[in-house]
């Protein structure tokens, strides 16, 4: 008779279910501590993962023994036989119990103490069954680590987003698209650094606490270190360590890591976030363009094997040049306003007929910045290159030389979302402090986002910054569209959650 053990289809297995299942595997625990058999052992080695024994089996040749290790995700009785599929981080792979193989008391262990969800070790050879599929017929056993909770069904997988976010082991356990998706996130650092790399440049490490919080626009999140007595800063962004290295000698440079901002969460924002931001001296924001360009699209080649990258209902097209196009053209294109509408006198005007709120101190760049950012960011489907930023929205910028009401600057937008912000360095320290003294005013009047003054960034400056060209990409962002993913929870793998609800 053919007895299966399998978890129940979506809606049939409730929480009472799972609760008395909880508890009878927690009874099957105790029972085998009782008996003197530890229910979470110390290991035992293992020579292979579950693909390698797949990929290595040869058809008529001896096989060889194999020891693996993994977690049960279905198991089937037949009488005396026993399937079971095992799971690694590599793969699954079927084995084979007989109880004239592996004993009486070790199957008959294997039917009273092992369910799904547990961890075993697997000593046997590999064979091929009737119906093709290669198999581990097991020659011994062990439990490693049991599974006190029942995992979700295995039809579906794990489908409740709640779910999903605050357990993701489970999501990576039960949905195959979800342990994928972390693999290519991790080959999409892997090909950028390897992209940095062959360009020459440098990866540093660059602290976290910082005394001022600085590099960004943004609210950050405040810490107090004891020993010391003072409030530190997680970092909003690493720029201003990084440029002090560029001033030390080091000319092209990289990091890859965590950044801070203390402000709301949504479908492409998380507080916590990874940023790779890169700077290279000699150079400026016209090359640092067609650099990224070139990145991305190798980045894509590697990791999709293709420049056509379906996000939700539109298809992202990177073979063709990117589109640079200035914020004011794009405020027009976009809006359907004339130059008359943003003009000096018209923008306020223009700002109240589209429905938003801006201040009387606010400059006109402020303004067209506003508008950019409200009516034109998400419909920017095709890549591309914002330029013409006002001068007022980039604090550590240099100017343009023809035109010093703009920054020599360049924001990169792809599916409706900021992937990279890159700019010529500002490296006049007189300008600079300047600077630093409108945002603190700001500050002063309440703005939790303007800059501080940053004195020892002043210090470094005054010994004197190369031309440079800056720029960041965020990492989450650009693995949502290389995935297809529409929220930037589904690529993080511990996103940032409300509290939960007792």
């Amino acid at each position: 008779m053919k007895r299966e053990k399998t978890n129940k289809l979506p809606g049939s297995f409730g929480s009472e279910e799972r609760s008395r299942e909880y508890e009878v595997r927690v009874k099957k625990a105790k029972k085998l501590h009782e008996q003197g058999v530890e229910a979470w052992p110390a290991h035992e080695p293992i020579n292979a993962t579950c693909t390698q024994v797949i990929e290595e089996y040869i058809e008529g040749e001896e096989p060889h023994e194999y020891a693996i290790a993994g977690r049960i995700m279905s198991i089937r009785l037949h009488g005396r036989t026993a399937f079971a599929h095992i799971q690694d981080w590599s793969g699954r792979l079927q084995v084979y119990i007989r109880e004239d193989i592996v004993g009486d008391t070790a199957f008959t262990f294997f039917e009273q103490f092992i369910d799904i969800g547990d961890i075993i070790w697997v000593v046997g050879h590999p064979f091929k069954t009737k119906t093709g599929e290669i198999t581990l017929k097991a020659k011994k056993f062990k439990l490693l680590s049991k599974c006190l909770h029942p995992l979700p069904e295995k039809f579906h997988g794990l489908v409740d987003i709640e779910t999903i976010y605050r357990q993701r082991y489970l999501d990576l356990l039960t949905n195959p698209e979800s342990r994928g998706r972390f693999l290519k996130r991790s080959a999409i650092i892997l090909h950028m650094r390897s992209y940095f790399d062959q360009h020459g440049f440098l990866e540093v490490e660059t602290p976290i606490l910082h005394p001022i919080a600085g590099g960004a626009i943004a609210r950050p999140f405040i810490t107090h270190h004891h020993a010391h007595d003072m409030d530190l800063y997680l970092r909003i962004a690493p720029e201003l360590y990084l440029k002090r290295l560029i001033i030390g000698g080091f000319e092209r440079i990289y990091e890859i890591g965590r950044c801070f901002r203390n402000e709301g969460i949504s479908t492409k924002h998380n507080p916590e976030f990874t940023m790779a931001e890169f700077y290279i001296a000699y150079q400026d924001y016209h090359f640092m363009m067609d650099f990224i360009e070139k990145m991305l699209k190798t980045i894509a080649e590697e990791i999709n094997a293709s420049l056509q990258l379906p996000f939700g209902d539109i298809t992202v097209d990177l073979s063709k040049p990117f589109t640079r196009l200035s914020m004011k053209d794009a405020v027009k294109q976009y809006t359907g306003l004339s130059d008359r509408d943003l003009t000096p006198e018209n923008i306020d005007e223009t700002i109240c007929k589209k429905g938003l709120e801006v201040s009387k101190k606010t400059s006109w760049g402020q303004k067209l910045y506003l508008l950019f950012e409200e009516l034109v960011e998400s419909k920017i489907e095709q890549p591309t290159f914002i330029i013409g930023f006002p001068i007022e929205v980039s604090p550590l910028a240099k100017r343009d030389p023809e035109n010093s009401n703009i920054a020599a600057r360049f924001e990169l937008f792809i599916a409706g979302m900021e992937i990279a912000n890159g700019f010529n360095e500002l490296n006049d320290p007189f300008d600079q402090a300047q600077r630093f003294r409108e945002q603190a005013t700001l500050k002063a009047e309440g703005d939790e986002e303007a800059h501080y003054y940053d004195a020892d960034y002043i210090l470094a400056l005054e010994h004197g910054l190369p031309p440079t060209v800056g720029a960041g990409i965020g990492i989450d962002r650009l693995t949502m569209l290389m995935t297809n993913k529409t929220s930037i929870r589904d690529v993080i793998l511990f996103p940032t959650l409300k509290k939960k609800r007792e």
